[in-house]
């Protein structure tokens, strides 16, 4: 099979992830996107610009993906499907139903083509820096064989087991992440009300236990100052993840309470008008006065 590399999607995290894959990998790059832009940034890299979904699996050992969701996952699959040839692999970074993964896999399968979940955590720096953590579910010999190319994006790279399992791991940490954010968001509001000033509340909190991920950066770098821009992981994405991991728990027949509570708060913001804003953005619909 050829040595070629395709990636489709190149988003706020695609894009970095596909520059990084050109620049480390040394294996030519094909990628495709429904804007032009990112591909016009990328040719500096010598990242080739295919013609759609099925001219970029031409040529190519593996195929990276890069989506908003198992929406998009679907469509651009079922155009593969028929698109990729045997002995091909498919990777897939985003962030999806466990459900349709495995269900995926399965059909491509039956044609010979391997599959494989790698969806991506931590931030955009960290996609611009190579430094993310994905979580991935593959077979041990599928796992070997994309590792290389998988540390071209990340520092952490982490086989949770056979496919889906990388889904399952990732959606879970973002719920934690997501209900971490919620007891920051109100910490945040309360300590104010009482009379603490919430950069000193946060510097404290680092120094004890409550200290986090969570807290040193969407605390600090988001909810101190109030920043949370367009084009970031926003409370509509938040959403979408958070509704897989309770889709996981009513699979599991579990009542996942912190989960809903934080389904809530990111609802609450969507309505606001605060949907495309970067999901800490919680803080407003959480802080605002008791009517």
């Amino acid at each position: 099979m050829a040595d070629g590399v395709g990636f489709i999607g190149l988003g706020v995290m695609g894009e970095p992830m596909c520059r990084n894959l050109a620049m480390k990998s040394g294996r030519a790059i094909r990628a495709y996107d429904l804007r032009v832009e990112p591909l016009d940034r990328l040719a500096a890299h010598g990242v080739m610009r295919s013609q759609g979904v099925a001219d970029t699996a031409r040529g190519a050992g593996v195929v990276f993906l890069s989506l908003p969701g198992g929406e998009e996952l679907g469509a651009v699959a079922g155009e593969l499907l028929d698109a990729m040839q045997r002995g091909q692999t498919l990777v897939d970074l985003t962030t999806a139903p466990v459900g349709l993964t495995r269900e995926l896999a399965a059909r491509f399968a039956t044609r010979g083509i391997a599959y494989a979940d790698a969806p991506v955590a931590r931030t955009r720096a960290a996609a611009e820096a190579g430094t993310l953590s994905i979580t991935v579910g593959a077979t041990p010999a599928d796992f070997q064989a994309i590792e290389p190319l998988l540390r071209c994006l990340a520092s952490e790279v982490t086989h949770c087991g056979p496919v889906g399992c990388g889904q399952v791991v990732k959606i879970l940490n973002n719920m934690v992440i997501f209900e971490t954010g919620v007891a920051l968001a109100e910490a945040l509001a309360i300590g104010r009300r009482a009379g603490v000033e919430p950069k000193l509340l946060f510097e404290a909190l680092s120094k004890g236990s409550a200290d986090s991920f969570a807290l040193r950066n969407h605390g600090m770098k988001a909810m101190l100052p109030g920043e949370f821009p367009l084009r970031a992981f926003s409370a509509r994405y938040a959403l979408k993840d958070l509704s897989y991991a309770l889709a996981l728990a009513a699979d599991g027949g579990l009542d996942a309470a912190g989960a809903r509570l934080a389904g809530e708060k990111l609802r609450a913001a969507i309505a606001a008008g605060d949907g495309e804003n970067y999901w800490p953005v919680i803080l407003r619909a959480i802080d605002r006065p008791a009517r």
